[in-house]
């Protein structure tokens, strides 16, 4: 079995798509129109070959309060790992992106959170040497 597909849901596919390849790097795979939304996908660069990340339409009411408890709680919808979690801070930092803090160690992990523009938290995080 593998994990191939991973999804964000969020709230304009288009203004996803804008956030997550011009401004974190993700390449755009597939972009496909299915109904009035699109099967709209992108990975990284530097990740494992053959993973994408959905940005997957927000539709569906439940999901939009899901979405929403999850954003005003303060948790995470995912988490994106590197290897420099202070040079990732600062060059994101400098493209606009709003973080929740500074990186900071917790335990196994150095990490910080961001708002990906879409109604979601991303976990930047550097697993410990």
């Amino acid at each position: 079995m593998q994990i191939r597909l991973a999804s964000v849901m969020v709230d304009d596919q288009d203004k996803a798509l804008q956030f997550y390849t011009a401004v974190l790097g993700l390449v755009k795979n597939k972009d496909t129109l299915m109904g009035t939304f699109r099967w709209l996908t992108g990975s990284s660069p530097d990740g494992a070959k053959g993973v994408e990340l959905v940005l997957e339409p927000m539709a569906f009411l439940p999901a939009q309060t899901y979405q929403k408890a999850l954003f005003t709680a303060g948790i995470p919808a995912t988490a994106f790992p590197t290897s420099n979690v202070n040079a990732e801070y600062g060059r994101l930092k400098a493209l606009g992106v709003h973080f929740r803090g500074e990186p900071k160690s917790i335990g196994a992990i150095t990490a910080v959170l961001f708002e990906d523009t879409c109604g979601n938290l991303i976990n930047l995080v550097q697993p410990a040497a």
